[in-house]
């Protein structure tokens, strides 16, 4: 199998379920109407995880979850790779998949300046269902909702995922006139709600103590995005704005379809998830966790407590719908302990495939389970409360086993008619100002790393598991040609030509790749799959186990490995001795991530002993020295490695690192705040 160079997949959307038809026929036979007469309340609460909502439900901390799942119907709600959230919330939205509605990442690239900028409405190529309910003339309140500005012109309000980055500061963030930002439609709602938006500085202690433990001091720290604690402020500020003003808008709009989008469970799990009841903790890790330890838990009580709120103001001829786009994999220290140091899990690495999707009240079916709920589900779903027929070039279905009356027809070929939605006051998507906060808030949560697939990187990976390999191919060849130093797209457009058997073009392609980053383990996942493909075992499996070497865990290659040798050890030990030192390693290994360094340093030295020339020692003792800030050890440490092992790049590559670290510091040893890539696992990530 070959691989894309970006780092997730598109999992397949459109299912046949029988079984789900047979009941939809029956409730029709039974002649149940309704459905089109009422409002419906969309909660999207981002990074929600059904396996915590389960724990925490189960020890009584979230009672309007429990009331949900008692009263309700329930599912899975099953994402898509890459987990990333512009794509998968605009997914929801519009019901149509990433290569139709265009929005890749969360990130674009201004045509005439070359800048990053956030995704806007308008890169969007297809209708969202605020555009359809308005033309059906159903009235919209849209609140926070990803890739919303500028604010498009509807039968209601809009209030932008730029409104709180706008309103950060006191002066607001960037000084703009609000009819040219876009930030509200109409644009005079942005006075209207502008008591209702919180800021981080407008927080008190009281505000924030039953979510962290922190000193006077540390509280009153100037706000940034790179502190912790303020993001923190911040995702609590924004939550609170945007609950507020969803509530407003139900009590003196009343639409009949709200949608109120909130990011604070997510940006709190990628700031602190890793110490969502870990066990063991010591050192700064433990400190970690005294002052953090239970912001994540705290914040899954928020998310219940706004639920509730809710379904206070729920009537009975309307529908609530909760859902999360994605899980969260928490209490999980990460492979490399360097990178907990502050706080910040990298991009959608640990994000679960599987978030939470809730109905209630007017219409559904009372103690229901969904039958594998997919992204593309929820707008057609969505429309049939509204009483409108999906199209039926939507490629979800109607969750009929949830409802119960009849859903409208699919009469209707496709709403793609016109544009999308006309911007309310908003400037043009390639010149717009772009306020700067958005992209430091981006990059803090590790979403705009050097390596970040782009948008369009990420639609050509589409293309490419789908079997669109023609298409795929054709984005990486204008990358490439764009870029030659692109390692990521020569590797992806190996993978493409390869998949269409172009192996030499293939392997070229791979060779250029190597050149340029001799650490990215896709291309040698892909040369191996060749060599295999062309029956030249010995040579695949020592491709797989480069690939395996610098990507730790790389399931593809791993799971050639197991197939073909039975073992995934990218450098099995082969002797007695070195069996019992990786024994040693491993639990060195363990307590480095917990944080116990000398517990750490106490086995490499047993297992230094043991095996004085097996080199994963010496990568772990490294790593374990680095991360208790004594960077001439680690360096004489990856010295020896190198000795053993003079073909490793990534040893070759960190001593590098460490060696410019050192020179550039005057060998302080206190100076490294984060690692050069060698964890404690074996590599990068």
């Amino acid at each position: 199998m070959f691989t894309s160079a970006t780092r997730g997949t598109l999992t397949a959307m459109i299912r046949h379920r029988t079984a789900s038809l047979i009941f939809a026929l029956a409730l029709a036979a039974c002649g149940c109407t309704g459905g089109g007469d009422g409002k419906t309340i969309v909660l999207a609460l981002d990074g929600l995880d059904p396996q915590a909502i389960d724990l925490l439900m189960s020890e009584g901390k979230l009672p309007n979850f429990a009331k949900l799942r008692q009263d309700g119907a329930y599912g899975r709600l099953e994402s898509m790779r890459p987990i990333l959230s512009p794509i998968i919330w605009t997914t929801i939205a519009t019901g149509k998949l990433p290569h139709e509605h265009g929005i890749g990442h969360f990130v674009a690239t201004n045509p005439q300046t070359g800048e990053s900028l956030p995704v806007t409405s308008q890169m969007r190529k297809v209708k969202a269902i605020w555009n359809l309910a308005s033309e059906a003339d159903k009235s919209v309140g849209v609140v926070g909702w990803w890739a919303t500005w500028p604010a498009e012109t509807v039968n209601g309000a809009i209030v932008s995922d730029h409104t709180c980055y706008h309103f950060l500061f006191e002066e607001g963030s960037v000084e703009r006139d609000d009819d040219e930002a876009g930030i509200t439609y109409p644009a005079a709602l942005a006075e209207r709600i502008t008591p209702l938006v919180r800021r981080p500085g407008d927080l008190v202690p009281a505000d924030v103590a039953p979510y962290v433990a922190v000193d006077a001091e540390e509280f009153a720290r100037p706000f940034s995005f790179d502190d912790d604690l303020a993001h923190f402020k911040w995702a609590l500020a924004t939550g609170d704005s945007y609950r507020e003003i969803g509530l407003d808008l139900l009590s003196n709009d009343d639409p009949d379809l709200l949608m109120v989008y909130l990011e604070g469970v997510d940006s709190s799990s990628h700031l602190f998830g890793h110490l969502f009841r870990a066990e063991g903790l010591k050192g700064e890790l433990a400190e970690q966790q005294r002052r953090y330890g239970r912001t994540v838990e705290q914040m899954y009580l928020y998310a219940d407590r706004m639920v509730g709120e809710y379904m206070e103001r729920m009537d009975d001829d309307t529908t609530l719908v909760v859902l999360s786009d994605h899980g969260f994999e928490l209490g999980v220290l990460h492979d490399d302990p360097s990178k907990t140091r502050d706080m910040r899990r990298v991009s959608e690495r640990y994000h679960r495939l599987h978030g939470i999707l809730y109905l209630y009240g007017r219409g559904v079916r009372r103690h229901v389970r969904i039958d594998s709920p997919q992204l593309v589900d929820i707008a057609p779903t969505l429309l049939a409360l509204l009483g409108i027929g999906p199209a039926r070039d939507m490629p979800g279905r109607v969750l009929t086993e949830a409802l119960d009356f009849t859903p409208p027809a699919r009469e209707v070929l496709t709403f793609e008619t016109g544009t999308p939605g006309q911007a309310g006051g908003g400037a043009a998507a390639g010149a717009a100002p772009v306020d700067p906060k958005i992209l430091e808030h981006l990059e803090a949560l590790g979403y705009l790393d050097a390596d970040s697939p782009t948008g369009e990187r990420n639609l050509a990976a589409m293309h490419f598991e789908a079997g669109r390999y023609a298409e795929a191919q054709a984005v990486y060849e204008k990358m490439v040609a764009a870029d030659p130093q692109d390692s990521a797209a020569r590797t992806s457009l190996a993978g493409t030509l390869a998949a269409q058997g172009v192996y030499d073009r293939a392997l070229e392609q791979l060779d250029a790749a190597e050149r340029i980053e001799p650490l990215n383990a896709e291309i040698y996942h892909n040369r191996a799959a060749i060599h295999e493909r062309r029956g030249e075992t010995d040579a695949a499996i020592e491709q797989y186990r480069k690939a395996v070497r610098y990507r730790p865990g790389y399931e593809p290659s791993v799971d050639a490995l197991v197939r073909l040798t039975g073992s995934a050890e990218p450098d099995a030990p082969s002797t007695d001795a070195e069996r019992l030192a990786a024994q040693l390693a491993a639990r060195a290994r363990e307590a480095a991530l917990r944080g116990d360094y000398a517990a750490a340093m106490e086995k490499l030295d047993e297992a230094t002993a043991i095996a004085p020339e097996y080199a994963r020692i010496y990568q772990y003792r490294s790593n374990v020295a680095f991360l208790m800030k004594d960077v001439p050890a680690a360096i004489a440490a990856l010295e020896k490695a190198v000795t053993i092992q003079p073909d490793n790049a990534l040893f070759a590559r960190n001593l590098e690192s460490l060696r410019a670290q050192t020179g550039a510091t005057g060998d302080d040893p206190g100076a490294p705040a984060a690692s050069p890539s060698a964890a404690p696992a074996g590599g990068p990530e």
